[in-house]
Formats: structure tokens, C-alpha cells, sequence
């Protein structure tokens, strides 16, 4: 008898788990509360040009490294083309005016960094022989079930990007420009795991890459491989109750009343909304409140900006500025020396594209910033709002100018958004940019397991395992994996690079 299995939520980490589900013989059924799939996979449109929300560009995607093979084996490679960025420097960080370029590899790597660091060669390679260690220590991460290091993976998780860098890298300088992309997990100061490092580093040291035409394209494969296996995506569906007997969860029901009966549920949601929406004595007073209070990464500003036609050349690299030396502690700022620091990329609507038709500025935004306007909705916040998005982007413009003196003269038009419109759209807690933030002083109480002490009800999505694409893809094969085996399910992804 064929199982069925209703997915709360159509983020990255709903969907993956869809097609894995549905390929292996599960009858899916996935909720979508927006008009839109996707969550932080989004794009919108405006004046004739295409935005992406939430995710940029990708990692390890060349032929036999570890997104290569997620993208087969959830057949994302039918659909969606990659533009590679610059190997040379994919990444370029400033400080106060100064570049220093990431180039893809090992070898290159290390190569370009010695051009400004001459004297770290051996810093350099202890730095690089820790972060391959730490990658190839998850076999989830390196997609080869092997026998893990468990006594890697425990110490990496435990100790802060700093404490290991001050032990490894004796150059303050060098320590700052290695940590320049931080923002890519929005990383704090003796409270993120050099592991979560580590696994970024590793990823897009690899390669890199764009996504053409933008990153819902990779939401929409995923919805049309779960409909190619029998399975549903359906939208305006948005779940208000998840129901339980005295041990299992039963069926959810949305607000139309409408009720979806299912052997297992999946919740792509923030788990704090999940525990919102179940009844079940089986969820502990302590659990929910432990749940409840714990912290969110912080939110962002973004300007999202139209390029004058043939005006602005396309950037095939993503550039981070920070007004100081330092790219730690930009969360922490005041109004007068907001923003510490942003990236600055360009959109690729087509590969091999001379000029650039759009682009962003990212700067870190307090939740705190908009609380004011919380009870508002998109579009009817109020001029005062409106007043406050205003100021917020000519100084961020006027920031980015400093690096870009001809930025200005290229935009045609732009448009803006805060944490409140990140939370609105993709449902994140507090708009935070990556969900729930890892923080390592808390212990095993900062993370979130993707088992919940309902049998049948499992949580999916970046708050779970880890953000990003890959963190999520990863987080995707522990959920699933407790219905089908993570082992079975690498088998399988192995396989497909065969084809």
C-alpha cells in the first residue's frame, strides 16, 4: 500500500524533500500557503525585470562534485542553467578601499592569497588542510557514505570561526579577509561554528556559480519532477492546524477547512510556527519554549536595483564591502554608521551577457529597525515606512559609491525591502536571513532536530541541519533518510551521476 506524505511549506528543503519522497514510491502532497512556490527560492518582477530574494548563486556544481550530484539525481539539471563566475575571484572583499579576490581551487586559492600575504604560505595551507578535513569528515557533505569522523565533526561544531582562526592564521589581516563572505551565514563572533565555515568555504572553493534566469527556476523543476512521479504542489493552501491523536499526526487542515489526510507529514515551516499549529501533548511545555525563544539570525535591507539600458558591464563576481578593517560585528551598528558593510552583486538573466539589467545591495537590517510597522502588510505600511526605506537606501547607494563611483548615474529605478517584507514573503522568523541562528555558547539546546517526539511528523528547511543550498539539500537527506535510509538515498544520488 502506497504511503502517503503531506509537506508543509514549498522552500527549498519542502520541495527536495518532494522529489526524494515521490521517486521513492511516497504519494506527495505539498501545501503552499502563497500564490507562489519557492520560499527564500522566490523571484518577482518589476518594470520588465526579474529579482531574485533569498538565493544567488551556487557551489561544487561541476561535473562530480557534490552539487552536480544533487542536481541530477533531483533531475534539477533538465531545467536550469548555471553561469560560472569569475575563477579568478567568484568572491572579491574590501576593507576600507583594499580588494582581495577569491579564486576557485585549492592551488589558486592559496596562490592569489600569497600575492597579498606572502609570508602566510604556511598559515595558509594549515587553514586550507583544516577545512578540507572538516568537509570530507560529513560524509552528507562530501556525498560518500563512508565511516564519519565523529571526533572532527564534534570539535569543529564546537569551537567559534574565531577561536580557530587565531589559533591557525597568525595575520590579523588575513583572518578578516578569509571570514570577508560571512554574510553568506550571517556569522557572529565566538558564536558560529567553524564548521558552518568550513562547509561554505569548501562548497564554493570548488566552483561557482549563477543561476540563469533566477533561482525560482529551481523551485519550478522541483515542482514539475514531484508532479512527473504522481505526486501534488499545491498553492493557496495555508495549513492552520496540524491534528494528532494521543500518538501520531493525522491529517492538517487548512483555512478553507479543507483537510489532507497523510501517513507522515514533513514541515518546511520555521519550527516555531510548526508547534504553533500542533496540538499534541506529545510536544512538551519545555520543548515548546525552548523552541519559542530561541535566537534568529538577523535580517537584511535590500535595494533592489534596474540598470539604465547597456550602461552598467555585468559583474561576474559578488563583491563585499565594509567600511572598516573588520567584517565582524556589521550586525551590530548604530544610526550613524549603518551600513558597516553589504554585498554587491548583479543578476545573470542570460548567459554570456555584456551589461547587466539588475542587480542588489545587501546590508544587515535589526528586526528591531521595523518592529514598529510589524502589524502592517505589504503595501500599506504607511509613508512613514516609505520615508524610512528611502533614507536607508541613499546611504546604502552612497556607501557602495565609495567602491562604484558611476553606480548612481547607471540606475534607472529601484526598489526596496526590509525584514518585515522577508518575513511576509517567505515566512521567516522575525525576517531573519537564514533562520534560526546556531549559536554555540547555547549548547545542544541552539539546534533543532529534524525528529520531533511525534513519530510521523518531521521537520525540513535551513532551520534544520543548516542554511543554504546545501545545507539544506543535506538537512533534506537526514529528514527523508529516517523513511528510506540517508544510506540508500546517496546510493541512489551516486547512481545518478552515472546516467
Amino acid at each position: 500500500m502506497t504511503k502517503k506524505c503531506v509537506i508543509i511549506g514549498s522552500g527549498l528543503g519542502g520541495l527536495s524533500s518532494g522529489v526524494i519522497l515521490a521517486k521513492n514510491g511516497y504519494d506527495v502532497t505539498v501545501l503552499e500557503k502563497h500564490f507562489q512556490i519557492g520560499g527564500c527560492l522566490q523571484c518577482f518582477c518589476r518594470d520588465g525585470v526579474k529579482f531574485e530574494t533569498g538565493m544567488h548563486f551556487i557551489g561544487s556544481a561541476d561535473k562530480g562534485q557534490t552539487m552536480d550530484a544533487m542536481f541530477k539525481y533531483l533531475e534539477i539539471d533538465r531545467d536550469v542553467e548555471l553561469s560560472r563566475l569569475d575563477e579568478t575571484g567568484y568572491d572579491v572583499v574590501s576593507f576600507a578601499g583594499k580588494r582581495y579576490r577569491f579564486a576557485n581551487g585549492r592551488y589558486n586559492f592559496i596562490k592569489q592569497m600569497l600575492e597579498y600575504f606572502p609570508d602566510s604560505e604556511d598559515d595558509l595551507n594549515a587553514y586550507c588542510d583544516i577545512i578540507d578535513k572538516v568537509s570530507a569528515a560529513s560524509s552528507l557533505h562530501s556525498l560518500q557514505h563512508t565511516q564519519t569522523d565523529e571526533a572532527i565533526n564534534n570539535e569543529y561544531l564546537l569551537r567559534s570561526i574565531d577561536d580557530v582562526l587565531n589559533e591557525t592564521i597568525h595575520n590579523d589581516e588575513l583572518r578578516n579577509v578569509l571570514v570577508g563572505n560571512l554574510p553568506l551565514y550571517a556569522a557572529e563572533k565566538g558564536k558560529t561554528s567553524f564548521s558552518t565555515h568550513a562547509f561554505v568555504a569548501d562548497f564554493y572553493n570548488k566552483s561557482a556559480f549563477r543561476i540563469v534566469g533566477g533561482s525560482d527556476l529551481i523551485a519550478k523543476s522541483l515542482a514539475h519532477t514531484i508532479e512527473r512521479y504522481g505526486g501534488k504542489v499545491i498553492t493557496r493552501q495555508n495549513v492552520v492546524k496540524i491534528e494528532c491523536d494521543d500518538s501520531h499526526a493525522v491529517a492538517v487542515v487548512t483555512d478553507d477547512a479543507t483537510r489532507y489526510d497523510a501517513d507522515v507529514f514533513i514541515s518546511d515551516l520555521h519550527p516555531a510556527r510548526t508547534i504553533e499549529l500542533t496540538d499534541s501533548p506529545l510536544l512538551r511545555n519545555a520543548y515548546r519554549k525552548r523552541i519559542k525563544t530561541l535566537p534568529n539570525t538577523v535580517g537584511c535591507f535590500t535595494v533592489y536595483i534596474k540598470f539604465k539600458d547597456k550602461v552598467q558591464h555585468y559583474m561576474n563576481s559578488n563583491f563585499y564591502g565594509y567600511a572598516g578593517k573588520s567584517p565582524w560585528d556589521c550586525e551590530k551598528y548604530s544610526d550613524n554608521d549603518w551600513p558597516k558593510g553589504y554585498l554587491y552583486m548583479h543578476f545573470c538573466d542570460t548567459a554570456n551577457h555584456e551589461y547587466a539589467k539588475s542587480g542588489l545591495i545587501i546590508s544587515y537590517m535589526q528586526y528591531d529597525d521595523v518592529v514598529k510597522w510589524e502589524g502592517t502588510s505589504v503595501g500599506h505600511r504607511g509613508q512613514d515606512y516609505e520615508q524610512f526605506k528611502k533614507l536607508k537606501t541613499e546611504k546604502l547607494i552612497a556607501s557602495v559609491e565609495k567602491e562604484f563611483p558611476c553606480l548612481r548615474d547607471s540606475i534607472e529605478s529601484y526598489y526596496t525591502s526590509t525584514p518585515l517584507t522577508y518575513r511576509d514573503y517567505t515566512g521567516t522568523e522575525a525576517g531573519g536571513m537564514y533562520g534560526i541562528a546556531r549559536d554555540i555558547t547555547l549548547g545542544p539546546a541552539a539546534r533543532v532536530h529534524h525528529r520531533t517526539k511525534i513519530p510521523n511528523l518531521l521537520l525540513t528547511g535551513q532551520n534544520v541541519n543548516s542554511h543554504g543550498i546545501l545545507g539544506v539539500l543535506v538537512g533534506t537527506v537526514v529528514t527523508c533518510g529516517e523513511l528510506i535510509s540517508s544510506e540508500e538515498i546517496i546510493r541512489q544520488m551516486t547512481e545518478s551521476t552515472k546516467i
